[in-house]
């Protein structure tokens, strides 16, 4: 008897662990249905007013991404972007406080509602980014009221999180799983297989007992046989894999060339700066009678379906529209917009193999392009098949992912959100070393020396240690 309550099985420690995560996995769940159905209802507003009148894009997309990048500047400053870098830094710190600050419940709950501002506005984001950054902030903030704040579980809890964040996101439970393993640890404990399985399948079940059991672009039979067909693996996986490379490029916050006037541009005036973005987005949309706002959902599902309502240079516009978008610091994913801009340039790819299903070589677009943003193909791999159903183009769309990840990393040498994650780590590990120089020495011009040029949109301020604002005001004065 002693034996049996000393092992893992019965431990009730173990037992009000697993509690904790199952409640999480649900309450994950939930949140990502209850934030699928608004987003929809964001955007179906925006994209009623637009359609009946379009030239009143110009009156509500500026404006709402100033007053995005406005209400951002402070503590919610962790809610830009796509959430997913946020999510990665605070599984792979350590830190109480760096984990508190990008994962705590008011920036979960911001996250949502800016992000769904966002969509309301007709920005060109996705609701699956930052689902992973509310489901892991859920989980993390729920084990840490339970008692589980040891760095270690902690990490557990940010982990099945995020996992089960994408899962309910795009009810591809697999996808979820291997996200998890690939793209947020980048390894895998034995011990935490289990965990992160159930989580994974609790919050499935939620959103497969609320939405029913359906596929995001629903059920596609497509395949491509062995031969000349082929060749649209090689064209798919290289031009997308390139283009999904060089989107990742210009994301990724720099000193130099382009991307560090941007961040210098920015970090002077961020809220002028984001309507110049938005006003961005609705010039190039007006290029395009389908417009370029929202996830493009729509217009990759009709592209998909051999309908080829949308402008042969959809994806090259959606393409910027993103750039606009990320660049202008306001809240929203990448995922969805991604697969848009993979579906264009599939859509585009088609010309050149005129003996190919074009859908196939659109689900390869798709593919390719997630792949060369992200630069996890098996990630890539695994979305694109659940997402339309499909395992018969498993080897092809595997071969074009990998592929794309090659051709990918000449211009992008790390993927982009462990690049973005990085950014966050070490801007946070720079002001605290400002704060400590600037405490120890008074020294202004040490002090401003050691601030980098560029600022990330999304790195949290570490809370003052060793003086008051008071005392900051006197020594900056």
């Amino acid at each position: 008897m002693k034996r049996l309550a000393d092992s893992e099985l019965f431990s009730p420690v173990q037992w009000r662990r697993r509690v904790v995560f199952w409640s999480g996995a649900v309450l994950v769940g939930l949140a990502a249905v209850g934030f699928a159905r608004a987003s929809d209802w964001a955007f179906g507003v925006f994209h009623g007013v637009v359609t009946v009148h379009p030239y009143w894009a110009f009156f509500i997309t500026p404006p709402t991404f100033a007053l995005l990048a406005w209400l951002t500047q402070g503590a919610l400053k962790p809610t830009r972007g796509s959430g997913i870098p946020q999510a990665i830094a605070a599984l792979k710190i350590e830190d109480e406080d760096f984990r508190q600050s990008l994962l705590s419940l008011r920036v979960a709950i911001g996250k949502m509602a800016l992000t769904l501002t966002a969509l309301l506005a007709g920005a060109s984001v996705g609701r699956e980014g930052p689902t992973v950054h509310v489901g892991a902030g859920l989980l993390y903030s729920l084990g840490r009221r339970f008692g589980f704040a040891e760095p270690a579980a902690a990490g557990r809890f940010i982990l099945a999180g995020a996992g089960a964040g994408l899962a309910a996101a795009f009810n591809t439970p697999l996808a979820g799983v291997v996200f998890a393993i690939e793209e947020m640890s980048g390894a895998f404990e034995h011990r935490m297989s289990g965990t992160l399985l159930t989580a994974v399948i609790i919050s499935g079940v939620v959103s497969l007992g609320i939405l029913g059991n359906y596929s995001y672009f629903g059920h596609f039979d497509i395949g491509l046989p062995l031969g000349e067909a082929w060749l649209s693996v090689l064209a798919t996986g290289i031009v997308c894999g390139l283009a999904g490379g060089l989107f990742a490029r210009l994301i990724q916050p720099s000193d130099h060339g382009l991307r560090g006037i941007v961040g210098r541009l920015r970090a002077g005036q961020p809220v002028l700066f984001a309507a110049g973005c938005g006003l961005a987005l609705v010039l190039l949309s007006q290029l395009t009678h389908t417009g370029l706002y929202g996830t493009g959902y729509a217009q990759a599902k009709e592209i998909l379906e051999n309908h080829n309502e949308t402008v042969k240079s959809f994806g090259a516009l959606k393409f910027f529209g993103n750039v606009a978008s990320y660049w202008a610091g306001i809240p929203g994913g990448i995922f969805s917009p991604a697969l848009a801009v993979g579906a264009g340039l599939g859509n585009n790819l088609t010309a050149i193999l005129p003996g190919v299903d074009p859908s196939a070589v659109v689900l390869l677009g798709m593919a390719a392009y997630l792949s060369g943003v992200t630069q996890a193909p098996l990630t890539a791999t695994v979305i694109s098949m659940e997402l339309t159903a499909n395992q018969q183009m498993v080897l092809p769309i595997m071969a074009t992912c990998l592929l794309a990840r090659a051709a990918s990393s000449l211009l992008s040498r790390k993927p982009v959100y462990r690049a973005l994650a990085d950014k966050l780590i070490e801007g946070y590990e720079q002001e605290l070393a400002r704060r400590a120089a600037a405490t120890a020495y008074d020294d202004d011009a040490a002090y401003d020396a050691a601030r980098p040029m560029v600022e990330d949109p999304a790195t949290p301020l570490p809370p003052a240690q060793g003086h008051s604002p008071d005392t900051e005001d006197q020594r900056l004065t």
